[in-house]
């Protein structure tokens, strides 16, 4: 089904060109985010499509993690395994700002494909590259994912409750982080080369992207030999500082971490006494008694709804939140306030629902045009527009299986 675009963004990033031959979640999602800010960002996919589109849930055959992981870009199919299919690759990186990969190394280098061989005949090309372990060291070559290099970070080490295995983090967050830096590396790049005319690669390791979080444990290991350990829901070192169970079968999270907080929360609490507490009388000592602190706090939460509880520490300025469902989320007025739910037209499904952009920038905002196109759904017109082949050219290619269509957008 073809999807119907909105031309016309004028993000900060509009009149970039990107190309991104990338799969699963850290590389698309870096190129969304260069998407969502205006640069025309053409996905590369293999015949089979980018296994993204078989993952999450799916109305019909419709992706929903595609139609939002993919939005804004332009999609079309080439066989990167045969000759001519990578020689259109290198055809158009030519006329490219950027190219995001996020294979194995060494896999763009035997297609013809690395950045030697390409910034021969584009040398501002900015050429960015995702992978488990970056392009240089001893394990370079291991297969690794977000999940797996957070193993080895020590993220994984430290999630969970003391008293079990350590936990699976929910959300793919060391690929979404990784997206981050390599759109910041991107941008980076682009800058130095306004100032050198010359391009350069831009290396993201996932498991240097999760060691990143690490920081606070890095000097206390080699200063004072500290291995941090796994501590729930627990602030280390801090309290009351964790989720509470309340009356009706939630959680909220409170953080009273500096003593003019915590007098306002016991204040709430009905418990001005507490503060002479030798257990809770000093940032230090409840950070010695976490346990007692939390069991305390508690105490007074289990006798309250959330709901009641963040709008009476709210007004004391006590900082809270229940924890939110997806369906909380799609009743709060904030989230409605910010714009981070758009309704975006969808060729199938009518509409579809969006997360928002973010950053905010007060004059050149990101926008959302359109979701993700259907595969192969722009080949033919990446390449007439950008490599000005005629159809009948373009047809050629199509029954050599050196390159596929889906059926063209329609304007908007």
């Amino acid at each position: 089904m073809s999807n119907a675009r909105l031309t016309g963004h004028t993000g900060p990033l509009s009149g970039y060109k990107a190309i991104e031959i990338c799969s699963t979640v850290a590389g698309p999602a870096c190129g969304r985010i260069l998407a969502d800010f205006g640069a025309d960002v053409i996905k590369i996919e293999p015949p089979s499509g980018d296994p993204l589109r078989n993952m999450g849930k799916h109305v019909g055959d419709v992706s929903l993690y595609a139609a939002t992981a993919l939005r804004n870009k332009r999609a079309m199919v080439i066989d990167l395994k045969t000759d001519e299919g990578r020689d259109l690759v290198r055809r158009l990186a030519a006329k490219t700002d950027v190219l995001v990969e996020n294979y194995r190394p060494g896999v763009m280098e035997r297609l013809g494909l690395g950045y030697e061989d390409l910034s021969r005949e584009n040398p501002g090309l900015v050429m960015v590259r995702i992978s488990g372990y970056g392009q240089t060291g001893p394990y370079r070559m291991r297969p690794g994912y977000g999940a797996i290099c957070e193993a080895m970070a020590g993220v994984r080490h430290l999630t969970g409750d003391p008293d079990r295995p350590p936990a699976r983090v929910a959300v793919a967050t060391t690929d979404y982080l990784s997206a981050v830096y390599a759109a910041f590396g991107t941008v980076s790049a682009l800058l130095n080369r306004t100032r050198t005319g010359k391009g350069q690669v831009v290396d993201v390791a996932l498991y240097e992207t999760a060691f990143t979080q690490m920081e606070v444990y890095v000097p206390a290991f080699k200063t004072l030999n500290l291995i941090p350990k796994r501590v729930g829901p627990n602030l280390p070192n801090m309290a009351p500082n964790s989720l509470y169970p309340t009356r009706d079968g939630g959680y909220v999270l409170i953080a009273a971490n500096s003593n003019p907080t915590f007098e306002r929360l016991i204040a709430v609490m009905g418990r001005p006494d507490l503060i002479e507490d030798p257990r809770m009388s000093s940032i230090r000592a409840r950070g010695s008694n976490i346990p007692y602190c939390n069991s305390v706090v508690s105490e007074w939460t289990l006798q309250h709804d959330g709901s009641e509880i963040e709008r009476m520490l709210l007004e004391a300025e006590v900082p809270v939140s229940r924890v939110y469902t997806m369906a909380d989320i799609f009743e709060d007025p904030q989230f409605a306030a910010r714009g981070m739910l758009p309704e975006i037209p969808h060729p199938e499904l009518g509409s579809l629902h969006h997360p928002g952009i973010v950053p905010r920038l007060s004059d050149t905002p990101g926008q959302i045009m359109h979701t993700g196109p259907d595969l192969g759904q722009d080949t033919r017109q990446v390449l007439a527009d950008e490599l000005q082949l005629s159809p009948r050219e373009i047809d050629a290619l199509v029954e050599r299986g050196i390159v596929a269509c889906g059926e063209p957008a329609e304007p908007a």
